[in-house]
This record gives structure tokens, C-alpha cells and sequence, in this order.
């Protein structure tokens, strides 16, 4: 049985790849390993060793931490995942979000804030 703290960080590597547009093929080969592998990390069914991890970081160029972004131990041993009240229930998972993301963050730094602005106007109208 997965674990969700191995499904959680499994999504945010994929998340991470997929913002960045790398394939799974790739991050394989910068980590040194098969592209099977990647794809059972991303769905949680293989749990990330921690040099591994590392690695997987070093190459989607972001701290260790940000796989770990989104959970939160709820004192009962169990791991609960923050997620914002208007939020869809799984935003990692979500191929429209992940695709306006990626968008987004393709557009010219002065642009993407008058855009985001404009977002931000929208939603308190809405």
C-alpha cells in the first residue's frame, strides 16, 4: 500500500518536470536511472530514497523542501495535505491548472503581473 507522503512528493516531482518541460526520459538520465523508475516515483508506487531525492532536486533545480510543500502532520500519526479552501482537491493532478501554470509562467515577467492582477480582480468580482 502507498504511502501519501510517497504519492504527495511523487506529484510534485511530476509537477515540478512537467512546469519545467522536461520528460520523465530525461530526468532519468540526469539522476542515472531508468525512465520506469521515474514513472513509479511520480505515482507514489516506489518511495524516493533521500540521496535520490537530492538528485531529483539538484535536477528539476529546486530545494529539497518543495516536495515536502502541502503537508502537514496532524497529531494523530497521520499526514493531512493543506490545500486553500477554493482550491480543486487535487491542483497537482489537474492537467488545466498544470497547462495555465506553465502558460503563465511563460509570459514576459511585466506582462505576468498585470496579468495576475487582472486574475485577482476577476476572482473578488466572481
Amino acid at each position: 500500500m502507498t504511502h501519501p507522503v510517497d504519492v504527495h512528493v511523487g506529484k510534485r516531482i511530476r509537477q515540478r518536470r512537467w512546469l519545467i518541460g522536461m520528460t520523465q526520459q530525461q530526468l532519468a538520465e540526469h539522476v542515472g536511472i531508468k525512465f520506469q523508475q521515474i514513472q513509479k516515483y511520480e505515482t507514489g508506487a516506489n518511495r524516493v530514497s533521500a540521496s535520490r531525492l537530492w538528485d531529483i532536486a539538484d535536477a528539476l533545480d529546486v530545494p529539497i523542501n518543495f516536495f515536502f510543500e502541502g503537508l502537514q502532520p496532524n497529531g494523530r500519526g497521520e499526514t493531512e495535505f493543506k490545500v486553500p479552501d477554493n482550491a480543486p482537491i487535487d491542483l497537482l493532478g489537474d492537467k488545466e491548472a498544470m497547462d495555465l501554470v506553465r502558460s503563465y509562467y511563460a509570459i514576459p515577467e511585466n506582462q505576468r503581473r498585470r496579468l495576475f492582477e487582472l486574475a485577482r480582480v476577476l476572482s473578488v468580482v466572481a
